[in-house]
């Protein structure tokens, strides 16, 4: 089985992919390889790591709140009703984040970026360019992850994993050794990922380690051992997005 895990951002030098190799080694245990591991990727980069991995977690919103566009669409041909059912700051909320939002917020006290009112909308576009590049040659994927395209949250896995994924992000020296901790932290947890002798790279930029986070997180989503939408979610999770949350440890995704 083959992984991939995608750090998406609005630019292509801040993207980050990596891509595991899980295989079976002596005593049918599991072996994790990181084979692949880029800064600075493009759409097709990802289109075609996409094509020869069996599962894809992008750390991006794939949809936006289902009530956004009615919302928009009322503003714009001056339809008073969609646009007033979000007077206030309760219904503006509905607009600014996803039912998977408040699911994740719900159950890891985190809270997601708005997809629609905050910085992380750019990316978003992006992602929904990559999605139809997928759909033209792999067929379109499911927005629930329940096909080979999970939407994942890396602060969320961390977290889930006990692993303290506070304050790394930047170029700081606290930020630097922050990462550098964390690293380690994640190595004495997964002894049996080998990082190919990346360590370095790993250690001096967050959106390659949240490319390798995004990748273990999508090995927990082909194993089926991250939470999944139930009825009263799944409708929205199919339009908007789900983001998956692992419902395992660390050391279970080899099994």
């Amino acid at each position: 089985m083959r992984t991939l895990g995608v750090d998406l951002a609005a630019a292509t030098k801040k993207t980050a992919v990596a891509v595991i190799e899980w295989s079976a080694g002596s005593l049918e245990k599991v072996s994790a390889r990181l084979v692949h591991l880029a800064l600075d990727v493009d759409d097709q980069t990802i289109v075609d790591l996409f094509g020869t991995s069996d599962l894809t977690g992008v750390d991006c919103p794939v949809g936006w709140p289902d009530a956004l566009i009615p919302f928009l669409t009322g503003h714009l041909d001056n339809v008073a009703a969609p646009v007033l059912a979000h007077d206030g700051i309760a219904g503006r909320r509905l607009l600014a984040y996803r039912d998977t939002d408040r699911f994740c917020t719900a159950r890891t006290g985190l809270i997601p970026l708005s997809v629609s009112a905050d910085r992380l909308a750019h990316p978003a576009m992006r992602c929904a360019v990559i999605q139809a590049k997928i759909a033209a040659l792999h067929g379109p994927q499911s927005r629930d992850g329940s096909g080979r395209l999970a939407e994942v949250y890396p602060a969320a896995s961390l977290k889930i994993w006990g692993l303290n994924g506070r304050g790394y992000k930047g170029r700081g020296t606290t930020e630097t050794e922050r990462l550098g901790a964390l690293l380690e932290a994640l190595q004495k947890q997964a002894p049996w990922l080998d990082l190919a002798g990346h360590e370095a790279r790993l250690a001096a930029s967050d959106d390659l380690f949240d490319a390798v986070v995004a990748s273990l997180t999508a090995r927990a989503v082909a194993r089926r051992r991250t939470l999944l939408p139930d009825e009263a979610h799944a409708q929205a999770a199919r339009s908007e997005g789900w983001i998956h949350l692992p419902d395992c440890a660390l050391d279970a995704l080899p099994d």
